[in-house]
């Protein structure tokens, strides 16, 4: 069964786990032991995480080291993009009335 990215980060701890691998490839066990939980349930949530595509696995030794796969995470900028324009308009209205009732009052 093929998982959107958006059933990824809708679970804090996979969102943690994108946060930790975003700067570093790490392993399973390093990332079990930046979690109170057990290494079985980090790995569904690597498991979950590689079913949505967000993660690159590289076989070291007999070490995998977990990556951040950046395309997938450009495809949640895109969805967040028509909401960040709608924010930024409305930003620039609330600018726009906020100068007009200081001006009023000088």
């Amino acid at each position: 069964m093929k998982r959107d990215v958006f059933q990824a980060i809708a679970d804090p701890t996979r969102r943690a786990i994108l946060v930790l691998i975003a700067t570093q490839a790490l392993t399973p066990n390093a990332l079990a032991e930046e979690f109170d939980m057990t290494r079985q349930a980090v790995s569904k949530h690597i498991r979950i995480l590689n079913e949505c595509e967000l993660l690159q696995q590289e076989k070291v030794g007999r070490e995998i080291y977990y990556q951040l796969r950046i395309d997938k995470m450009k495809e949640i900028d895109k969805w967040l993009g028509q909401f960040r324009k709608i924010w930024e308009t409305r930003f620039s209205q609330l600018d726009s009335v906020l100068l007009t009732i200081k001006n009023r009052k000088k």
